[in-house]
Order: C-alpha cells, then sequence, then structure tokens
C-alpha cells in the first residue's frame, strides 16, 4: 500500500487569496505562538514549516550593515536629483542586492526599513543627508520611486517590502526621545502627514515606523493618526515597527506609562505590528505582551489584529509560495549594470551653485591643484554599505586629467605632541596587521561592533621625535588624528588609544579628540568616553585621572601646503565638507550653517593665492557660506562609491550638472527658526513661507547650457489643471533641465504659501532640441486645510501659475481662476464650540495631550502666558455664556478684536492631574463676526471653549 500525502493546509495552497490564508494560519497559531511573533525577531514555528522572521533591514541608498554591497549616494542627494525614473532604478538595484545578499546570509531581511520621508524643514536637523527634500511634493515623489523599485513589479510578490521613517514631525535629534513636536492641524495635514499620505496611497509601501518623538504632547508610538489617517489611505493591511528601543522609552525615559504593560499594550492597541525592542532577546516584550493579556490590558482579538498584519508582509515576500514567488533567485550584486547606476546617481546628483565668467567646466590642459579635508576622502553614513569600489575627488581628477596634471595638499595640519619629560607620542609598527574596514562581516546591530585590540597601543618616543600625525579640526573643536599609515587614533574597550580605523564611525565614534589649554600645555581629552589621555608604563590610555599634558609642536599648517600649490595651478578646487560621523549625524544636531573654521582658513588661502578657485562642497546638509568672492560653487551630498568619478565628470564637462537643490540654502543662522518649532507656517519656514532673501533657493542649480521656455497654455477640465509649454536647449552642449511647476493664490482669505511646487520633470535635450511637455495637476492640490471647519478647502479665485527653473527663476507665468468653496466666518454658536488647537495665530503656546489616546488641547510653552487668535469667529445672534473645559490650574481671559477682556475664567484648585478636566463659565455677550482672542496664564491646559445664549 502508498501512504496518502497529507492535504496541503489552505494557508499553503497558492490558489487561495491570501486573506483567507492567513486566516488559516492564525487558526492554527497558539497564542503564545502569536504573541512571540510581535517581537522583531520572531521565531520559527517548526511544527508547521514556518520560518524565523525579522522585519528590519537598513536599505537607505544601498543596503547597509551586512557587510559589502553598492553604495549610492545619500538620501538627500538622490533628493537632489530630482529624478524620479533614477531613483526607481535605485530602488529597484538596492532590492535585487537584498534579494542576493539574502541567498548567502539569512541575517538580510526583506523587510527594509527604508525610505525616510521626513521633510528637511530645518538645515541643522542631524539626519538632514536621510531625507530627499523640505518639500512635501518632492519628497512624496521620489519616495514613491523608491519604494517601487525595493518593491518590485510583480503583481503579487514584492521583492522587498518597504517601511517608511520615521512617523511623524521628526526633525532633531536633541532630545529626540523626550520633546514634543507642536503641530497645529494645518501644518499636519498640509505639510508633515503629506508626504506619507502620497507615497501609502502610490501602493508601494508596506509599513511605517514611529519616530522616537511625541507630537503634541502624545509619543508617536501610541498615536491615534496611525488609526485615524494612514490605515484610512490605503486598502493594504500596513505593519507598523517601532524604533528600537521606543516602546522601553514609553515608561523608562518619556515616564508615560507607569508599567511597560499598559506601555506595550498602548502601543499595540494604537497600532505598533513589531516590537523592536532589547536586540535580539525577545523575552521581555513577549513577557509584557502576557502580562498586558493577564491584567486584561489586551485580548488575543488584539494580538491577532497585528500578527495578521506581520503576515500579509510575509506573504506578499512569497515566503509561504516558494515556487511561484519569482525573487529568491534574484542573483544581481555589484553587476556593472549597478556600478553603472551608481556613477550615474552621483553625476545627477551634483548642484552648480555659482559659474561666474563660465570658469567651469575645466580645460583639458589645465595645471589643477585639488585641496581641502575631504579630497581625498569617500565618506560613509550611519546607513552605508561597505564599499566594494571608492572613488575620491583626487582619484576622480587623476583620473580623468592624468595625475601630471594634478597637485594634491590634504589642509591638514601636521603636527606632534610633546609631553613634559620631552618625549613624544608615538605609534609602533605594526607590521603583521591586516587593513580592516570597520563592519565589513555585516552586523544585525553595527552599533556593538567593538574596536581593534589587536594592534599595540602607542607608546612615547624618548630619542626621537616621535609620529607626525594629520590633524583635521571638524568644528566645535572636535579633532582627529591620524597616523602616517592612515589609520586614525581611536579608543577601544579596553581604554588603550592605538591608531585602529580606517575612518571614524560607530554609533559612538572613538576617534574624535579635543584639545584644552591647560598650564603651559594642552589635555587631550577623548570625546567618545569623555576621558582625557594619559601615558602609564603600559601604552597610552584614557583615564578618569592622572592626564598628562601635551605641547602641540605644529610641523606644518595645512594652510601653507594650501597656498604652495593654489599658487602654481591653473585652477584650484577646493573639497570641504563634513564627516557623517561627526558634528550632524543621528544623535547630534549641528549648532551652526557655518562652514567649520579650518576649512574656512584653507578656503581663504586657497582664494588668496588664486582667484580662479572653486568650493565643491561635498556634504550632508546646507551651509552658510560667502561666496562673493568665488567664481564657482557646487554642492553634492556625499556620493557613494563612484563620488570622486562623479565630480570629476562634471568638473571636466563630460557631464553637464543639473541637480537642483531639494531645501532651501539660508544665507545666515539668523534666518532659522529655533530647530524645536515645527510650525512652518507661524514661524515662516522653508521656501513655501520664508520671506528672507536665502544664499540659494529651494530647486537652484546651473547648467553648461542655456535653455528656452515658451508657449504657456493652460487649461481646467475635468477637476484637472493642464499646463504646457516647450523648453529648448539654446546651449552650446547637450544637458537636462528640470523644469519646475508651482503656484500661489493670489487673494488668499489667510496665509498661504508665497509659492507651492505643483509638478516638476527631468528632460533630457540634445543641443537645439525643443520639446512640448505637458502638466496634469489635479484641482484638489490648490486645496488647503481650512481650521475654520476642519477640512481640506479650494478657495475660489485666481492663483498664480509658475514655470521655472527654480522657485525663484521663474521663466512663464499666467493666471488661472478656479472655482471653490467661498471663506465662511468659523461658526460658534452652533453647539460645537472652538477647538483650541485650530487656532489661526499663536505666541508661546505649545500644543499637548488631550488624553493619553486621542485629541488636542493648548498650554503656554513656557513660564509666560500664551496667546492664541481665533479669525473671523461668527457669535451669531448672540452668545451670553462662554464654557471651557481645563485641566491644571490658572487662567484663560477671553477678548474680542483686541479690546479688554470680556470673560475671565480662573481655575484656582489644581484638577488631581494633566488629564482631569473642570468646567468654567463666566458670562459672554458677543454677537456678529469678530477676531477672538484668548490668553492663557500659568500651567493651564485648555481643551474646549464651548459658546451659549
Amino acid at each position: 500500500m502508498t501512504a496518502q500525502t497529507p492535504p496541503t493546509p489552505p494557508f499553503r495552497d497558492p490558489r487561495l487569496p491570501f486573506a483567507k490564508r492567513i486566516d488559516d494560519l492564525l487558526a492554527r497559531l497558539t497564542l503564545d505562538e502569536k504573541v512571540s511573533f510581535l517581537h522583531q525577531f520572531a521565531p520559527a514555528v517548526e511544527r508547521l514549516g514556518i520560518a524565523a522572521f525579522r522585519t528590519g533591514q537598513e536599505a537607505l541608498h544601498g543596503v547597509a550593515w551586512m557587510g559589502p554591497a553598492t553604495v549610492f549616494p545619500q538620501a538627500v542627494g538622490l533628493g537632489a536629483t530630482w529624478n524620479t525614473e533614477l531613483v526607481r532604478r535605485v530602488g529597484e538595484a538596492v532590492s535585487k542586492e537584498v534579494r542576493a545578499m539574502r541567498a548567502r546570509d539569512d541575517r538580510v531581511g526583506l523587510n527594509v526599513w527604508a525610505p525616510t520621508v521626513n521633510l528637511l524643514r530645518h538645515p541643522l536637523w542631524g539626519r538632514n543627508e536621510e531625507g530627499y527634500s523640505e518639500d512635501p511634493k518632492l519628497t512624496s515623489a521620489i519616495a514613491t520611486a523608491y519604494t517601487r523599485g525595493l518593491r518590485g513589479d510583480h503583481p503579487v510578490y514584492w521583492r522587498t517590502a518597504p517601511v517608511l521613517k520615521h512617523w511623524l514631525a521628526h526633525n532633531n535629534e536633541t532630545d529626540r526621545a523626550t520633546s514634543s513636536s507642536s503641530v497645529r492641524p494645518r501644518v499636519l495635514h498640509e505639510y508633515d502627514l503629506r508626504a506619507f499620505r502620497e507615497t501609502v496611497e502610490a501602493g508601494a509601501v508596506a509599513g511605517v515606523m514611529p519616530a522616537y518623538n511625541l507630537v503634541n504632547g502624545r509619543p508617536n508610538h501610541v498615536s491615534p493618526y496611525l488609526r485615524e489617517q494612514l490605515r484610512t489611505w490605503t486598502d493594504e493591511e500596513l505593519v507598523v515597527c517601532s524604533d528600537a528601543g521606543a516602546p522601553s522609552n514609553l515608561v523608562d525615559h518619556e515616564h508615560y506609562f507607569a508599567t511597560h504593560e499598559e506601555a506595550t499594550a498602548a502601543a499595540l492597541l494604537a497600532g505598533v505590528d513589531s516590537f523592536t525592542d532589547h536586540g535580539t532577546d525577545s523575552t521581555r516584550i513577549v513577557a509584557r505582551v502576557h502580562g498586558a493579556l493577564s491584567q486584561g490590558l489586551l485580548t488575543e482579538k488584539d494580538i491577532d489584529t497585528a500578527v495578521r498584519r506581520q503576515l500579509s508582509v510575509r506573504f506578499r515576500l512569497g515566503e509561504f509560495d516558494p515556487h511561484d514567488d519569482p525573487h529568491p533567485g534574484t542573483a544581481a550584486f555589484d553587476t556593472p549594470a549597478h556600478r553603472a547606476l551608481a556613477q550615474e546617481a552621483a553625476e545627477q546628483a551634483v548642484v552648480l551653485l555659482k559659474n561666474d565668467g563660465d570658469l567651469l567646466p575645466l580645460a583639458s590642459d589645465a595645471r589643477i591643484a585639488v585641496v581641502g579635508l575631504l579630497a581625498d576622502e569617500c565618506k560613509l553614513d550611519w546607513y552605508s554599505g561597505t564599499l566594494i569600489h571608492r572613488s575620491t575627488p583626487l582619484e576622480g581628477l587623476y583620473e580623468r586629467f592624468g595625475a601630471a596634471r594634478v597637485e594634491f595638499a590634504e589642509g591638514v595640519d601636521r603636527v606632534r605632541l610633546r609631553l613634559a619629560d620631552g618625549s613624544f607620542l608615538h605609534v609602533p609598527p605594526a607590521p603583521e596587521a591586516a587593513d580592516e574596514a570597520r563592519g565589513a562581516a555585516g552586523a544585525l546591530d553595527p552599533a556593538l561592533l567593538a574596536g581593534r585590540t589587536d594592534l599595540p597601543p602607542l607608546t612615547t618616543d624618548v630619542t626621537g621625535t616621535g609620529t607626525e600625525f594629520a590633524l583635521a579640526d571638524w568644528g566645535e573643536g572636535v579633532l582627529t588624528l591620524r597616523a602616517p599609515d592612515g589609520r586614525y587614533l581611536s579608543v577601544a574597550e579596553d581604554g588603550f588609544v592605538r591608531a585602529a580605523a580606517d575612518q571614524p564611525g560607530g554609533w559612538v565614534v572613538q576617534e574624535t579628540f579635543r584639545l584644552e589649554p591647560h598650564e603651559n600645555g594642552h589635555l587631550l581629552r577623548h570625546l567618545g568616553t569623555g576621558r582625557h589621555v594619559s601615558v602609564a608604563a603600559d601604552g597610552v590610555k584614557v583615564a578618569a585621572e592622572s592626564a598628562s599634558i601635551f605641547e602641540l609642536i605644529i610641523v606644518e599648517r595645512g594652510t601653507d601646503a594650501v597656498t604652495r600649490v593654489a599658487a602654481a595651478a591653473d585652477a584650484v578646487l577646493v573639497v570641504a565638507g563634513n564627516d557623517p560621523h561627526i558634528n550632524g549625524r543621528e544623535t547630534e544636531d549641528r549648532t551652526t550653517l557655518a562652514l567649520p573654521p579650518h576649512q574656512e582658513r584653507l578656503l581663504r588661502a586657497a582664494r588668496a593665492a588664486n582667484p580662479d578657485t572653486v568650493l565643491a562642497l561635498v556634504s550632508s546638509y546646507p551651509y552658510a557660506v560667502d561666496v562673493a568672492r568665488l567664481p564657482a560653487v557646487l554642492w553634492t551630498a556625499h556620493g557613494g562609491q563612484a563620488a570622486g568619478t562623479a565630480l570629476a565628470r562634471v568638473l571636466a564637462g563630460d557631464v553637464s550638472p543639473a541637480g537642483r537643490l531639494p531645501q532651501t540654502w539660508y544665507a545666515a543662522d539668523a534666518d532659522l527658526p529655533d530647530l524645536l518649532d515645527y510650525d512652518v507656517l507661524g514661524a515662516r519656514q522653508t521656501y513655501l513661507y520664508f520671506e528672507g532673501t536665502p544664499l540659494f533657493p529651494f530647486g537652484h542649480g546651473l547648467s553648461y547650457a542655456s535653455f528656452s521656455y515658451a508657449d504657456l497654455t493652460t487649461e481646467v477640465a475635468d477637476e484637472t489643471l493642464r499646463v504646457s509649454c516647450t523648453v529648448a536647449n539654446t546651449g552650446a552642449v547637450p544637458a537636462d533641465e528640470v523644469v519646475q511647476l508651482y503656484t500661489r493664490a493670489v487673494e488668499p482669505s489667510v496665509v498661504r504659501s508665497r509659492r507651492e511646487l505643483l509638478a516638476h520633470r527631468r528632460l533630457t535635450l540634445a543641443l537645439g532640441e525643443r520639446t512640448p511637455l505637458t502638466f496634469e495637476v489635479p484641482l484638489s492640490a490648490f486645496e488647503f486645510w481650512d481650521a475654520a471647519r476642519g477640512g481640506r478647502r479650494r478657495e475660489p479665485g485666481p492663483y498664480d501659475v509658475l514655470v521655472g527653473a527654480s522657485s525663484a527663476d521663474v521663466r512663464l507665468r499666467t493666471t488661472v481662476v478656479l472655482d471653490g468653496e467661498p471663506a465662511a466666518p468659523r461658526a460658534l454658536a452652533c453647539g460645537s464650540g472652538l477647538e483650541p488647537a485650530d487656532f489661526d495665530e499663536q505666541s508661546g503656546i505649545a500644543i499637548v495631550d488631550r488624553t493619553r489616546t486621542a485629541g488636542d488641547a493648548v498650554t503656554p510653552a513656557t513660564g509666560g502666558p500664551g496667546e492664541l487668535v481665533y479669525r473671523n469667529c461668527d457669535f451669531g445672534t448672540g452668545t451670553t455664556e462662554v464654557t471651557a473645559r481645563v485641566a491644571g490650574r490658572g487662567t484663560l481671559e477671553l477678548s474680542l478684536d483686541g479690546a479688554p477682556p470680556l470673560a475671565v475664567l480662573t481655575l484656582d484648585e489644581p484638577t488631581a492631574d494633566a488629564y482631569t478636566y473642570a468646567s468654567l463659565t463666566a458670562p459672554l455677550t458677543a454677537d456678529g463676526v469678530h477676531d477672538l482672542h484668548l490668553e492663557l496664564r500659568g500651567p493651564l491646559r485648555l481643551a474646549h471653549v464651548g459658546f451659549s445664549g
């Protein structure tokens, strides 16, 4: 007899829809098994043949953390390309490398945590490099392209499953786990939510990751917007993955809940489906979930909801259909096509900011001096893979112009460090030490990578002059010291100082120091440990006591070397910028837009020696640089493995630059609002509202060609505005042009953006080529969030239609008149009253959580009073009484049109807590339409104001 084959369980049957298969699998899993799935590292269920699974594979601009991979330009550089088709191809290449790497290393995950769609609201944000743009339309366009590439184009099975970061209103590293972003409803809907919404609605997103911060007083990991907004934008199941350690932060740092069981339950009920906490150890999250179940805070149905969302992603990734999934055989890794794409992306990301006198492109026979701290660097950031190929600006210029025509001066200060006894710091030889790139073997958590201890610690040289170090000052006194063999001084866990690191890096950078004046010399503080360097009998180490005093002997100043090579050249290229691991990175915001003083000195020295000086800024963020005396300036983000080749080809004219700025470059720190001021409207932030003169405007970028714009026409039909024009290349070389379409409301009833990007297109035009193009813009793009009605509204009237090469360089313009809903006064007498967060203007006010689960209230932001203004409030035929729902204690005053107060309500006895509200009433006689002013004094929370009469 032949044994009968057991029937295929429904969850393994590819003929059934995913929803039925998930139902079947959920019914087969025990409660303990389902709870175990809630941690990032979900274990295998061997009895059902289900493999282990983890959420989270970093893939922001290439596969990160898992060893060698193709490294594309930083995300802000991809944003600077303004090229959605290019970015889609980058996403496709990254997803193929994820699959290829997973085939040989099962630590590589298919649920990729990328892209970052946080808007680049403030250029001092340490993670500026991770976003695409300050503009929500451009951000969503680039993010949509990247997610489509990551997803793949198979109708059923996804190559990878992208998760958007970081939900929501997250642009500060300072106090990022405890700070609250105060975001009024209008800014929330028009700005912060918009980039997420448009990307999710495009259909290639598997989920989102909440950010560490709070929004309006409530942690993002218990945000009601996950349910009220995110999950209404698509019919697909979305998985919400917590950020690392954030579930514990709800209790440990934010103190928002008293117990971890309460916090875990609240996060799960709010919509968090996968908990990233305690690394690979799932026991604590599992215990917290079981504790919440036993306390009645959760039910098994709540667990099922979260697990269902996770399983939906796993089914889409083809895990349960190995014979039908087309992706596991993907082997495309470090292919010639991927290398070419990395170079193309790096070339398209270069932005030409200034080119007076057509100094660029450089003549093919020019003698070039290449100088600067980044001239021979190919820097990586925290979310990079390990380089397989590497190209620095210096190497690119050697390759393009020939080494005989290029002279180099790094511009570091060459120094020795002498002790009081006359001996010098010395790097002992290590002839058998192998070169080792940080993270080359891959790591699930690179923050845990240890420094090298296989190399000898520094010693002292009592007979000679010791080791000559290359000292670079990266700003704010933060130094690196590099030995002649190219290794940076670093401190490992044993506390010894070694020349051991190929580059500064790591979660806590161990390669940075600060010289502190002390007596007749300096103490050398190691910034990673906070301790001073001390010379001991067994070697040089960091210690809490016995700090050594060093005399800094300058062998050669970097400015002298720069002056020497610059004076002998036809043209000078100064390559300046940042190291992505120092002074502006995850966990650390910048304090200034200024270029670090060391690099300013090098730039001045080069310009003084040679007026034909080109500044190439290679950086993760904008700078405020005095460009008046510089004939040519370029900017590129850190461009990945092909950065140097790409820059050299642009400088030589092999490629005409066509990158465009994805964010405003401000002229000075004084132009910036406070880093924690998230009210882009009230603080007049970004090109949308900024009223000053920027150093370079949003969308700016020059070309080696010239372009003419003509034949502007518009048509409104079928709830769509069609804008057509022609663009021609009138220059001497083939080139790309980025055509940008903006609008502005001519007669707005409230403050609207000065101009707003509606659409864009990057075109490649041959010499003399002329091409027509048409933009189709839904009329919904002209809507704004009307705080008076609590919803979107298109205002009737004239709108400027602006077509040009940047937000400031408008070539064509016309006006269209659109119909819509006219403005109406805010109806206060109809019974619904006033939601305090729906203000038109505010001063000194913070929006806070009305309850721990939903709703907004307002409170004075500091010790002083706070004022709110609500324009055009209609009190109808008359009101006689006002009622306020308040918590805490303090005083609320109401006045009309700036006149003296009509009503004063005081809560003398504090309520039990911030979420226990009391009702206060007072007479108030008003009729007709007025501007309503509220003033709050004291630690008072205002949740609602009602009127009756």
